[in-house]
């Protein structure tokens, strides 16, 4: 049998009369090989490529050693890609390989993606690539249009009450309790922010709360893990100093809509696994204040009524897709215009209720649908008609705590009622604050919005 050597850069060329074989001392074909093809080491060097012959079928290459591309070269894999123990495929920096059609890729103990800060995410990116993001501390992929995270997180079915006035005259609080949802009965200690404060600014999501904390006008943002009681902390800054307006968040980005002095039509938004301040989003196309509530969608965060100007109040609904930026858009309209209600969502419906009329309060609690612009439906009544109180809720209920009353000496009160947010009716008595206050905030770990981007 001949044994013919060509060297790098050699051409090989075959007669149209003759055949070659390997392994085979009388070639039926052009090119006969007998037996399995194998390598005992591959490294590529510029772009190699398997042509198939006819009588020359490659299913599966299986190297001994490790399969290198070095930088500034190309190479592509398709099929069943096996990588033993011990065994690597090299890419380095520069080089590029292509995905092929891999119809499965087997890895034996660890895999490990692309790695670095939000500022060195890849910009080149395709639907489905994945990365590992050491500011979020998350594995994140590529939609199409933005880095979204892999939601891994349990949640603890919690809402915290942040801070509040505990007189009508300014004597405020920086107590934070909480409650689990599913439960009733009164609240228990979380903690304490750093400093006596009343708020309406409050977001959450499974593992973080954030929530702003002045007497009045202020840009101090404060988060808290929720799985553990305990102080607050640092968060950042808003963009400008105010209060009193409504806010809304999915799984990873937090929005503050409004608030006082203005009224105000700013819009910020945080990363809310980061620490650092807000940073613009847009605006509302109507400035608007003492509206705290907390409706929002996994992908839209909703505006609700409010106070406008010296004793008009509005009805109008605006909303924001959390994941973009820009302006606000009209939504249509609530029952009525109403100011100094909380609200709250599921991933469907929107509850809120009480308020402020001009003159005096209700107890009246509607609901909508958030992806329908149809009328709100009545739902039922509060336990006690107020204003000026706090809301949060998880999938399946809500509820509603503290306040302050419409008769004189209008004095805030402790009382917490809630609402299964599938049915229709009257709240019911959940249970006591562990402290009586109205203008404060509530969040929760486990609220409609969480799964979203």
């Amino acid at each position: 049998m001949a044994e013919i050597r060509f060297n790098y850069g050699d051409k090989f060329t075959q007669t149209s009369d003759s055949n070659t074989g390997i392994g085979s001392t009388i070639p039926a074909a052009k090119l006969d090989v007998a037996g399995n093809t194998k390598a005992g080491s591959l490294r590529v060097s510029g772009i190699a490529t398997l042509s198939s012959y006819q009588g020359f079928v490659n299913t599966k290459l299986t190297p001994t050693e490790n399969i290198i591309v070095e930088a500034g070269n190309s190479g592509s894999v398709s099929g069943e890609v096996v990588v033993s123990t011990g065994q690597t495929i090299s890419v380095s920096t520069g080089a590029t390989t292509g995905q092929g059609g891999i119809q499965s890729l087997k890895v034996y103990e660890t895999f490990m993606p692309p790695v670095g800060g939000t500022a060195d995410r890849p910009t080149d990116v395709k639907p489905g690539m994945v990365y590992y993001n050491k500011d979020f501390k998350t594995i994140e992929f590529w939609d199409g249009n933005f880095w979204k995270q892999v939601d891994s997180i349990s949640t603890g079915g919690r809402a915290l009450f942040c801070g509040g006035d505990t007189t009508p005259s300014g004597n405020y609080t920086r107590v934070i309790d909480f409650c689990v949802i599913s439960s009733t009965g009164s609240t228990r200690n979380f903690g304490d922010a750093t400093s006596d404060h009343m708020t309406s600014y409050g977001i959450g999501n499974k593992s973080r709360g954030i929530f702003h904390v002045g007497g009045g006008p202020s840009n101090t943002l404060e988060y808290v893990t929720i799985p553990n009681e305990g102080n607050s902390i640092d968060f950042g800054n808003l963009s400008s100093s105010r209060y009193a307006g409504s806010r809304g968040n999915s799984s990873t980005r937090g929005i503050f809509m409004g608030g006082s002095p203005g009224p105000s039509n700013v819009i910020d938004y945080v990363e809310m696994m980061t620490l650092g301040n807000a940073l613009d989003f847009g605006d509302l196309n109507v400035g608007v204040y003492v509206n705290p509530n907390s409706v929002n969608s996994k992908t839209r965060a909703y505006s609700l009524g409010g106070y406008i100007n010296p004793g008009i109040n509005t009805a109008d609904v605006e909303f924001v897709k959390i994941s973009s930026k820009g302006n606000a858009l009209n939504f249509g309209t609530i029952d009525r215009p109403i100011s100094s209600f909380p609200g709250f969502s599921n991933d469907t419906r929107a509850i809120y209720g009480g308020g402020i009329l001009r003159p005096g309060a209700t107890s009246k609690i509607f609901i909508f649908n958030m992806f329908t612009q149809g009328e709100t439906t009545f739902f039922g009544d509060l336990t006690q008609a107020r204003y000026e109180f706090a809301g949060s809720c998880s999938q399946t209920r809500g509820v509603f705590a503290g306040g302050q009353t419409p008769e004189s000496p209008y004095p805030s009160v402790d009382t917490m009622d809630f609402v299964t947010m599938a049915s229709l009716g009257d709240a019911i008595d959940f249970g006591d604050m562990s402290k009586v206050a109205r203008n404060l905030t509530s969040l929760s770990d486990c609220h409609g919005g969480l799964g979203g981007f």
